[in-house]
């Protein structure tokens, strides 16, 4: 080959170089035009709107309060004359005390107190009611009263309104004791309470 003919192709490679060299850089790297792999489809069910409860917890309640328990309940013959001019023959029940003379008492139990507590300063339901000082003391509060047939001043606190009335029971070979107080006034009974005033005190022996 002569030198023109050698310069030539020597030129025209070198011109078709670039062309070359570019279609090598553009062409893609071998698999990375395929599609990328398909995720795994889950298996875990959709979520529930209501879940259904889970039976493996433990379920957590609220405490109820505790319930004041009554002292005594039944029918009741009256042992002196005040509980026989006031009520005669009584009838205890959750939420009322009756007399067999029309006397009726609507109450709320609200506390079982220690005969050794004061209802007002100085003065102690176990005194009262003349029992020991850890005898348990059922307190009701009075919502409606109604006096006796025929002679309302014979009730418990007379014509004033009676506020409260303390229980207390005590077992005996003929039957349960059960001995009554009186109480007027608005404020709880307790030391600090100033204007509760004992009415009156009664005790009665279980029906047979």
């Amino acid at each position: 080959m002569n030198t023109k003919l050698r310069r030539f192709s020597l030129a025209l490679c070198v011109a078709a170089a670039p062309w070359f060299i570019a279609g090598c850089n553009s062409s893609q790297p071998e698999g990375a035009g395929d599609a990328a792999p398909p995720q795994a489809e889950s298996t875990a069910p959709p979520p529930q709107e209501n879940p259904e409860p889970d039976p493996s917890k433990e379920r957590v309640e609220r405490a109820a309060p505790p319930e004041v328990r009554p002292v005594a309940l039944g029918e009741f013959e009256p042992e002196d004359p005040v509980a026989e001019a006031a009520t005669g023959r009584l009838t205890l029940e959750d939420d009322a005390i009756r007399g067999a003379n029309g006397a009726e008492f609507v109450t709320e139990r609200i506390a079982i107190v220690r005969a050794g507590d004061e209802y007002r300063a100085g003065e102690r339901y176990a005194d009262a009611l003349a029992v020991g000082s850890e005898q348990p003391v059922e307190l009701r509060r009075v919502l409606e009263e109604t006096p006796p047939d025929g002679e309302p001043g014979a009730a418990f606190c007379g014509d004033m309104d009676t506020g409260y009335i303390a229980l207390a029971s005590m077992p005996s070979d003929s039957g349960d004791t059960v001995k009554l107080i009186a109480l007027r006034g608005e404020s709880m009974p307790a030391a600090a309470a100033e204007d509760v005033t004992l009415c009156a005190a009664a005790h009665y022996q279980a029906a047979r």
